[in-house]
């Protein structure tokens, strides 16, 4: 009886397991490298490739050394962004090498790593699966598919094994969720050349290597130009950087160049390898920042002088070269100096490698030096912290119109920016909205041909600072650029925290346009919050008068006896076409020389 009692038991659990099996829904499976755009980020050369995973061109091989080459067939710092609104995301994939090293687990060395952004530009962390066979495969179920504002789903990042090799991959969902590859941001990158810290080593995943940290936290493109063992800070490896149109060239190349007594080279060989490979990147390239790292150190320095004496001694070398370049007039040279990666005794693995910890103390290290040389401070409140935004309601994609905003402001002669959100999106102008309420008061307010329309659905300030900081006020010559953004961070944040945010988005514009006349303008009064409009427009105001900006207050037109006229708006915030009309002739007459 025991028997057939454990045989029916059996049994069922047998039926049960193939109805689910047979209730999961088909799987498409997506291939990267198929695209016609290309979604891998941090490979710096697209075309003219062996592998369609490998970060250097074809025509490096034989050119770089071996050992530089075959490091380069590995994908550290590369990143495969797409939008989906699946529940669960599934990865699989081979590698053309070992699993795992001695001191770090395959999940870094082999591993993938998935990151989801929020409607509103939270990083977050996808907790996955994982089976490290001849086909590796990761799943990430009980994903929350989507944010209340946007049904159609979040973006993802995929960051690829660190120390592999990729020979193919594919991302697959259910049939029934969508699944949107994103392009390659076309951002200008930091290009980073380094050792195997840089590439990686020894942290247990891929996103915690400190390059994609540091490209996480600044939300920039990050070139991972690190080969373990082999940051040599070689001619060969320069000119191919110096290829990259980069915001920035990273050289943390020291920990590679210690004169030991099994090496060849000399200190003074040291101090040349730096000095030729600033004056080549400054030739090349006159217009980009440089940095300089200086050794962060050993973990067992304070017990071992010797390995002390190694990193102390290329340290005073590097920080010799430093001076004499600045002596010979190269501008834009920084260096940071091994306490600010803040390494100590519990940050490496073996002495050299970081762990998840000292990955973290390097990414700050240098996000506090970057963000001061390229000028993208962050606060302490949500309007002085950087972030995307993406809202389904709004009917537009809001990477997109970044895109469209920075071509336009390239290819026209802009003499006018107007910066806002959905009250300015749909009003009029170029790039062109889905929806235009005002066209033509638009253009006798600001012409159309001239004038940029930087205003996007559901902005905050802190939306408008990532686009600052993102290049969209970055090549051209405007004579005025006008600022009205607020009224979606009133039910969000406290008034003196929009104070705050635009004080921080004030001196962003003036970095950028300095030669611009800067307005502020006043929020437009709306349904039951006239009273704390009013008050916070003299806190703008006075943040005006002490910033030396202009401030003007063209909603006033929209007030009667301290109450909006609901027949100048659409819905108690947006103006019609009549409202567009009247609050365009107040422009006129406030813009007036």
């Amino acid at each position: 009886m025991m028997k057939i009692t454990r045989f029916l038991f059996l049994f069922i659990l047998q039926i049960c397991a193939w109805k689910g099996y047979a209730q999961d829904s088909p799987i498409t499976w997506y291939n990267p490298v198929a695209s016609v755009d290309s979604v891998l980020e941090g490979q710096g050369w697209r075309t003219g490739l062996e592998n369609p995973y490998d970060r250097l061109p074809a025509k490096a091989h034989g050119v770089v050394r071996e050992a530089v080459w075959n490091l380069s067939r590995q994908t550290a710092g590369m990143m495969i962004r797409f939008r989906s609104n699946a529940s669960e995301i599934r990865i699989r994939y081979q590698v053309t090498g070992k699993m795992e090293l001695p001191h770090m687990p395959a999940t870094g060395v082999s591993g993938v790593d998935l990151y989801a952004v929020s409607n509103d530009g939270e990083q977050l962390w996808c907790a996955g699966k994982y089976a490290f066979k001849d086909t590796v495969s990761f799943q990430f179920a009980n994903l929350n598919a989507h944010d209340p504002q946007h049904d159609l789903g979040r973006e993802y990042r995929l960051y690829l094994p660190l120390y592999n090799g990729v020979k193919w991959l594919e991302i697959g969902v259910a049939d029934s969720s969508d699944f949107t590859p994103l392009q390659a941001r076309p951002e200008k990158p930091i290009v980073i050349y380094g050792t195997s810290i840089a590439q990686g080593a020894c942290t247990s995943r891929p996103g915690m290597a400190w390059t994609n940290i540091l490209s996480r936290k600044l939300d920039v493109p990050v070139l991972n130009v690190a080969f373990s063992g082999n940051g040599r800070l070689e001619p060969e490896l320069i000119d191919l950087i110096g290829e990259q149109d980069a915001r920035m060239y990273v050289l943390d190349c020291l920990p590679n160049l210690t004169v030991r007594p099994t090496v060849t080279y000399t200190i003074e060989y040291v101090r040349q390898r730096i000095l030729q490979s600033v004056r080549s990147l400054r030739q090349r390239r006159p217009g980009s920042p440089i940095i300089l790292s200086e050794h962060a150190g050993y973990t067992d320095a304070a017990i071992n002088p010797t390995s002390k004496g190694y990193y102390e001694e290329v340290n005073k070398v590097i920080r010799e070269a430093f001076a004499q370049l600045q002596q010979e007039g190269i501008k834009d040279l920084y260096l940071i100096p091994i306490g600010d990666f803040g390494q100590d005794i519990d940050t490496m693995v073996d002495g050299t490698h970081p762990n998840d910890l000292g990955m973290m103390r390097y990414a700050e290290g240098y996000e506090r030096h970057i963000r001061t040389i390229l000028a993208m401070p962050v606060g302490k409140v949500s309007t002085t912290i950087p972030v995307t935004q993406l809202r389904e309601l709004m009917r537009y994609d809001w990477e997109k119109r970044h895109q469209e905003v920075l071509q336009v402001a390239t290819q026209n002669n802009i003499e006018t920016v107007v910066i806002g959100n959905s009250i300015t999106h749909f009003w009029g102008g170029q790039p062109e909205g889905h929806t235009a309420r005002g066209k033509a008061s638009w253009n006798s307010t600001f012409g159309y041909s001239r004038t940029l329309n930087m205003g996007f659905g559901w902005d905050r300030i802190e939306n408008v600072l990532w686009r600052v900081y993102h290049g969209e006020l970055d090549g051209m010559k405007p004579k005025r650029i006008l600022l009205q953004i607020g009224t979606n961070n009133l039910h969000l944040t406290s008034d003196e925290e929009m104070v705050a945010g635009w004080d921080m988005l004030l001196e962003a514009i003036r970095h950028r346009q300095p030669a611009s006349q800067l307005y502020m303008v006043g929020i437009y009064p709306r349904r039951n919050d006239e009273e704390r409009i009013r008050i916070i427009n003299e806190s703008m105001k006075r943040l005006a008068s002490e910033k030396g900006v202009r401030f003007i207050d063209p909603g006033k037109v929209f007030l009667k006896n301290g109450q909006i006229e609901e027949r100048w708006f659409s819905d108690g915030l947006h103006p019609n076409t009549e409202g567009y009309d009247l609050v365009g002739k107040e422009y006129s007459r406030l813009l007036r020389p």
